[in-house]
């Protein structure tokens, strides 16, 4: 997905216990993730996501992500420029 794309979030993903292995292998499916990553703390994964826009960021995350069975919740941070 690299090249003219404009937009990147990170998506941080709160997980049911016992779907972990899971979710990862079917977020590893998505196109539009370029970098997933395991994490302690309040989030169970992050993953760096490239899109054309930062709706179509929203639409991955909307129809794509928070429909995984085991998905409880994400926080989707915006990549800004200075």
């Amino acid at each position: 997905m690299r090249g003219a794309l404009t937009a990147i979030g990170f998506v941080l993903i709160d997980i049911e216990p016992t779907h972990e292995k899971e979710v990862y292998a079917r977020l590893m499916k998505i196109g539009q993730i370029v970098e997933l990553y395991p994490l302690f703390g309040e989030y169970d994964l992050i993953a760096k996501v490239e899109a054309d826009s930062y709706e179509a960021i929203g639409a991955v995350v909307m129809s794509k992500i928070r429909s995984i069975e085991g998905v409880k919740a994400t926080k989707t941070l915006a990549r800004v420029a200075f």
